[in-house]
C-alpha cells in the first residue's frame, strides 16, 4: 500500500513540472493581450480626441470613423476660404452665381427685343390707322363728287355747299363733327404749315371781296397740292389745286381740326 502511494505521487511531480512552465507562458500572454488592449483604447481615445476638436465632425469612443454633421457649412469654415468662416455663406441658386449675368444675358435681351419690337408693333399700328382716318375721309370725299353745290346743303340728296360738304364727310367718314360754317372751323384745330399738309387737313380760302372780309370758303386737301370741295353756284364737288391763281390768291391757311387730333393721338398724325 504505501508503495502505491509512493508510486502515485512519483507519477505527479512530473506532471506539476509540466504544467509550472505553461501556466506561467498563459499568465505572461494574458498580460501581453491586456497591455496590448490598454494600448489601443489609449491610442482610440487619442484618436477620438482629435477627431472631437474638428468642427461639424462627430467623434465617438465607439468607432473611429468620423462623420458630418447634418449641416456640412461648418465643415467647410475656414479662414483660407473666401466666403467660407467669417464671411456670410454663400446663397445657391443662378441669380448669385458667378454665372448669374451669362445665365440672365440671353433673357434680359430676349425681353429687351420683346419690348423694341411691341413698341415698333405700336408705332407701326398707329400709323396704319392714322393712314387708315385718312385714306376713309379722301375715299368719301371722292365719291361725293359731281353732287352739285345748294347754299346751307347738307347731304348728298339736297346738295351741298363749302362747310356742309366737309362736315358731311368727317361725320361720316370717321365720327368727327365740325362746326357748322368755314369761320368757325378755321378757329377749330392746330395750324399746319403748307409743306406740312396731309390728307384729310382742311384748307380756307378768303373768297369775300374786301366787304367781306374773313374765312368764306373751305375744302378738304388731298395731296400734290390738290384739294376737293363744293366751289360756288351753278357747280358741283370738284378736285381744284392751290397752285390755280384764282385759289393761290385766296389761300389763307390749313388746320388739322381737333377731332382728327384726337383719333391720331397729336399734330404729327
Amino acid at each position: 500500500m504505501p508503495i502505491q502511494r509512493l508510486t502515485g505521487v512519483a507519477a505527479l511531480v512530473p506532471m506539476l513540472l509540466l504544467a509550472t512552465p505553461s501556466h506561467a507562458t498563459t499568465h505572461r500572454v494574458l498580460k501581453h493581450h491586456t497591455q496590448s488592449r490598454r494600448s489601443h483604447v489609449v491610442a482610440k481615445a487619442s484618436v477620438d480626441n482629435h477627431y472631437s476638436q474638428v468642427p461639424g465632425v462627430l467623434a465617438s469612443p465607439l468607432s473611429l470613423n468620423p462623420w458630418f454633421a447634418l449641416s456640412p457649412m461648418p465643415a467647410l469654415a475656414s479662414p483660407n476660404l473666401a466666403g467660407f468662416g467669417g464671411n456670410a455663406a454663400p446663397a445657391f441658386g443662378v441669380e448669385h452665381s458667378v454665372l448669374a449675368p451669362v445665365a440672365a444675358a440671353p433673357v434680359v435681351a430676349e425681353v429687351a427685343k420683346a419690348t423694341e419690337g411691341q413698341a415698333e408693333g405700336d408705332a407701326d399700328m398707329q400709323v396704319d390707322n392714322i393712314s387708315d382716318l385718312r385714306k376713309s375721309l379722301i375715299d368719301l370725299a371722292m365719291n361725293l363728287r359731281n353732287v352739285r353745290y345748294v347754299r346751307g346743303g347738307k347731304s348728298p340728296s339736297t346738295g351741298f355747299d363749302c362747310s356742309g360738304f366737309v362736315r358731311y364727310v368727317f361725320a361720316h367718314a370717321i365720327g368727327v363733327q365740325l362746326p357748322a360754317n368755314s369761320a368757325s372751323q378755321f378757329l377749330d384745330g392746330l395750324k399746319v404749315n403748307r409743306a406740312d399738309m396731309k390728307p384729310g387737313d382742311l384748307v380756307f380760302f378768303h373768297t369775300g371781296g374786301r366787304r367781306h372780309g374773313g374765312i368764306s370758303h373751305v375744302g378738304i386737301y388731298i395731296s400734290n397740292g390738290q384739294f376737293i370741295h363744293a366751289p360756288t353756284y351753278g357747280k358741283r364737288v370738284q378736285i381744284s389745286s392751290l397752285d390755280e391763281a384764282y385759289w393761290a390768291k385766296r389761300f389763307v391757311g390749313a388746320k388739322r381740326p381737333d377731332g382728327m387730333l384726337a383719333l391720331t393721338g397729336g399734330g404729327n398724325g
